[in-house]
């Protein structure tokens, strides 16, 4: 009788903490469902803002911004004033 007792309370025991487990396992996969959902919303805020960012540096929009506020814009550094190929050490000063 003592030993049936003893296997009663072990598998009572053993039944709880599987209980245990299974509700840690739901815990853990709704909390791993909500931060990836808000892993999703950041994703896509972020590419709208990659998105915006592309449409306002694009070429034809600065353009269209210079043009409309009449800046007057020159080059930081003097401009070549021979054209060179890449590949062409003499023609190019700075190779040296």
């Amino acid at each position: 009788m003592l030993k049936l007792l003893l296997c009663i309370t072990a598998a009572a025991i053993v039944a709880a903490l599987m209980l245990q487990l299974r509700q840690q396992r739901l815990e853990l996969s709704f909390q791993t469902n909500r931060l990836h959902t808000q892993i999703e919303k950041n994703q896509a805020k972020l590419w709208n803002q990659q998105l915006q960012i592309a449409v306002y540096t694009a070429p034809n929009a600065i353009t269209k911004t210079v043009g409309q506020r009449d800046l007057k814009m020159v080059p930081q550094n003097p401009l070549p004033a021979v054209k060179s190929h890449w590949i062409d050490a003499t023609a190019n000063p700075d190779a040296e």
